[in-house]
This record gives structure tokens, sequence and C-alpha cells, in this order.
């Protein structure tokens, strides 16, 4: 993971570029969210204004926590292809840290959605000094669950969220900060051997 200095960048991977979202990102952003398929967990694809609302309260959390969701950019071709990010969440009424992820659908299975949510993570422990991480994943999304266990995250409850008239049941994912680091040493150690 790099942190990038330059205006509006957070992060950048081997393919990928995460930024700060902008008012200018409306058709950036419009392109994964109003997919239906890409925003199943929410029930439906974003409209105009519902596109408008998700850039405006990213950027409400960029000023206020210094994190949000983040525009992912593929740095080969410079084109937006979703988001990912840290965002503060609920659940059963106490705060946490979320690694959530919205890919468009033309990169699904590419590897992308789990190199963004890795630098995340890493971005959580080693720069916001996170205890623990989590993902809040439906429990039907079988394709993010995937990612949340290739994050090293494991399900640690279940949790009832309501959005629109619809009752859905999410699998809490979790990486403790212990948990983290041994991972880290671990890793350290192959690359020597």
């Amino acid at each position: 993971m790099k942190v990038k200095k330059q205006k509006g960048a957070v992060l950048e991977t081997d393919r990928l570029l995460l930024r700060q979202m902008n008012e200018d990102d409306f058709e950036n952003a419009r392109r994964f969210l109003a997919d239906p398929e890409v925003m199943y967990a929410y029930e439906h694809g974003f409209d105009d204004q519902e596109v408008r609302d998700w850039i405006a309260n990213n950027q409400r959390r960029y000023r206020e926590d210094g994190f949000g969701l983040w525009l992912m950019m593929d740095k080969k071709t410079g084109q937006s292809i979703g988001d990912c990010g840290i965002t503060w969440q609920k659940v059963n009424e106490t705060p946490v840290l979320e690694i959530g992820y919205h890919l468009e659908k033309g990169k699904w299975h590419q590897g992308y959605a789990i190199e963004a949510a890795r630098a995340c993570k890493a971005y959580a422990f080693d720069i916001l000094g996170a205890d623990r991480v989590t993902s809040i994943i439906r429990d039907t999304n079988s394709a993010s669950q995937k990612v949340a266990i290739r994050n090293d995250m494991k399900p640690v409850e279940m949790v009832i969220k309501s959005y629109r008239g619809y009752t859905m049941p999410h699998l809490v994912y979790e990486i403790t900060r212990e948990q983290y680091e041994a991972d880290q040493k671990k890793n350290q150690k192959k690359k020597r051997v």
C-alpha cells in the first residue's frame, strides 16, 4: 500500500488509485451506482439524486472523519471502476470501521475488489490505528463474502438491517489488530524464505 500525496488521491495499489470523489464524478459514480445488479444489496439501482447524495455524503465523511468511500480508478485506463473505502457503521449500536466496496459489473471476478479492500484494511490499521475492522455484507452476497474472507476476515455475527421497507440479514466479518499484526509477521517471514 502506498499513501498518495497528490490532490484527492489516498491509496495506490498495483492496478488501482483510490481517490476522493468530487462533484465532477457524477458520471463516474453513476456508471456503477445506477446498476441494480451492482447495488442489489440496496434493492435498486440509484437514481440521479441518490448518486449526487452518495457523492455528497462521502465528501462529508472526508471532512468530518478524514476518510470515506473513495473512487476506484484503473491506473491503466484512467477510468473509474467502482468505489472502496472505510466508513463508520453501527453493529448493535456500537460504532465500527467498515470496509465497503462496489464494483462496476464489467470488472467483477478480476481481483479489483480484494486489491482495494486489502489496501483499505492496511490503511485502517496502519494509518487510522484501528483495533478492529469489519465488512458488513448481506447474507445473500456470496461474492462480497468471498472478498471479506480473502481479506482475512471471519464472520462473527449476524445483524438485521432495514432499508426502503426491506428487512435484510447481514453477516459481520471482522479482523482484529492482533490478527492483522500476526498475518503481517507471517507474510514477512514468507518473503525472507
